[in-house]
């Protein structure tokens, strides 16, 4: 018998399917010359395309039907539903529209090192395979160090005049070839780069705009190869999506640009324009990149492909988004510095933020922003170890018995101390003082204030930038002394026990000869700050390890939607 094409709706059954009426009589005559025994169906793969899964099948022949790595029964309803069948998880007999809400559940994010080969890339899929049941988005990174190959691109056509994208173009040819798949989609993007580059050879011109240009190429590349493969050699119907066709809409500040707030409903329409239609492929996103309200690319900055997964989440209402790296989620404390650092099981997000900006390189303080806003659980989790639960970032959680969350040390800072008995009982010094901050652009990290004194630090590219200018008008009206060379240690957690946290830091900095030179409690209340020298700073932060995370973190419980 000739081979027929079934369609299974949202609801996962035929009926109301956008298949051909030839499709459609096909099979009805097949269902009304059979019994009443479950169709027969070839070991074909099942995918997803329009409102819901596609095979094409033999109905004499063979048992089962497979999506991914799971067998499904496929059988007729009555035959006055001659067009309508049930579908069955035969793994773990559910029905398949458990398996396949229709809704985007969850938003994957995977970084340039998750990504950065075909091994890798094949790891990614498989765990995308995993996931396919909650209708995932998924956002990538460019390739391994492709963003730094575009860059050092653009560098060498503005200085030399020579354009050369052998690197970028080698990996991603490398990678096709080693998947098996065609370079066809990514070689209209390697010709508009050939010409990018050598239109900035010409001119010797590379503003930030063009430089975002330049870097988008690794994201819209990154997206088009993981799609292909998905679609070529796993047998999962995917779609790659540049985030401006999405909606994502950002400011004109090139390289550093924000999310526009009309961003959201427009991510939220055209997603839900595709599900009407019938398109359930899954979508496979770029990071990092958006458009301003002219049409030109621009880029978020610093963690944006994180930035990009938070807001894609947002959009949607998922239950939970994942960000995928290379480490078991947030850590005690840097693992380079301490080997006996250890992964956290929970978060809040504001403790996710406090360590953020003071040096914990796994999320950006600005990408867990609208998730924050939209009370949506987080969840960072190693693309080398999937099966290790990471750390869930909440709005809320409980502490137990632990005193700290974490600790994070951020190094090469200069502490400026400003003297003034001006200060004494009068209103507006402060305000004049960071009116000098602001009117250079300098950003300060931690401040602590006395009767007569302000001390504050500034990082070192800040300092190093900004001091010839800012200390000879503070200097007007007050003594300033700066001190470079020294570290913010910044202890994160249950700040309401702060009696204890502060006990046991001093008495373990005297045992060790370290002196403190200023410190601060947070406005955020989940935070201690301190700096020390810079030749200190790791025996600051391994001695306190040792004392506040003397046992292993117990495994954390299961309290995401998701793992």
């Amino acid at each position: 018998m000739a081979e027929l094409l079934f369609l299974a709706c949202a609801s996962f059954t035929a009926q109301n399917s956008l298949a051909t009426a030839s499709s459609l009589k096909s099979l009805r005559r097949s269902q009304q010359s059979t019994s009443s025994q479950p169709t027969a169906i070839s070991p074909k793969r099942l995918f997803t395309r329009s409102t819901g899964l596609i095979s094409k099948f033999n109905a004499s022949s063979a048992e089962k039907a497979f999506f991914g790595n799971k067998s499904f029964a496929v059988v007729p309803q009555t035959a006055s539903q001659s067009s309508s069948f049930s579908i069955t998880c035969e793994s773990d007999n559910r029905p398949i529209s458990e398996e396949r809400t229709g809704k985007n559940e969850i938003v994957m994010k995977f970084g340039g090192s998750s990504v950065m080969n075909a091994e890798r890339i094949r790891e990614v899929a498989e765990l995308m395979k995993a996931h396919l049941r909650y209708q995932p988005v998924l956002v990538l990174s460019a390739m391994g160090k492709t963003t730094n190959n575009l860059l050092a691109a653009g560098d060498k056509a503005l200085a030399e005049g020579i354009v050369d994208i052998a690197a970028v173009r080698e990996l991603h040819f490398k990678t096709c070839a080693e998947l098996g798949i065609s370079t066809e989609d990514i070689e209209p993007l390697l010709d508009e780069l050939q010409k990018l580059l050598t239109g900035i050879s010409l001119i010797k011109e590379l503003s930030p705009k063009t430089r975002d240009y330049l870097v988008s190429f690794g994201e819209r590349m990154s997206v088009r190869v993981f799609a292909r493969y998905m679609n070529d050699k796993v047998g999962v119907p995917a779609v790659f999506i540049d985030a401006f066709d999405l909606g994502m809409r950002t400011t004109d500040d090139y390289m550093n640009a924000e999310v526009d707030p009309k961003t959201y409903p427009l991510i939220k329409k055209n997603m839900e324009e595709r599900r009407a239609s019938g398109d359930l492929r899954l979508p496979v996103v770029t990071g990092f990149i958006g458009k301003d309200q002219g049409g030109n690319i621009t880029t978020l900055g610093r963690g944006g492909s994180d930035l990009t997964a938070s807001v894609i989440g947002a959009a949607l209402g998922v239950k939970e988004i994942q960000v995928w790296k290379d480490v078991d989620g947030i850590m005690t404390t840097d693992p380079r510095i301490v080997k006996a650092a250890q992964p956290v099981p929970s978060v809040s997000f504001e403790e996710a933020a406090e360590l953020a900006y003071f040096g914990a390189n796994i999320l950006h303080p600005l990408a867990i922003i609208p998730a924050m806003r939209s009370d949506l659980p987080v969840r960072v989790k190693n693309s080398y170890d999937a099966h290790h639960p990471g750390t869930l970032i909440v709005r809320e959680r409980h502490f137990g018995d632990r005193l700290l969350t974490a600790m994070t040390m951020k190094r090469n800072v200069t502490v400026v101390d400003i003297f003034s008995t001006r200060m004494l009982g009068q209103s507006g010094f402060l305000a004049e003082v960071f009116d000098v901050f602001r009117n250079n652009g300098v950003s300060v990290d931690v401040v602590a204030t006395s009767e007569v004194s302000i001390s504050l630090t500034l990082d070192q590219r800040q300092a190093a930038k900004h001091l010839d200018a800012i200390v000879p008008e503070l200097e007007k009206w007050s003594t300033v002394e700066v001190h470079s060379g020294k570290s913010i240690i910044s202890l994160v957690g249950n700040v309401t026990r702060s009696s204890e946290i502060l006990r046991k830091v001093f008495e373990t900095l005297s045992e060790n000869d370290i002196r403190v030179e200023m410190m601060s409690q947070g406005a955020s209340k989940v935070n201690i700050s301190f700096c020390v020298d810079d030749d200190l700073a790791v025996t600051c932060v391994n001695e306190l390890h040792s004392k506040f995370f003397p046992s292993v973190v117990p495994a954390a419980k299961p309290e995401a939607v998701f793992v």
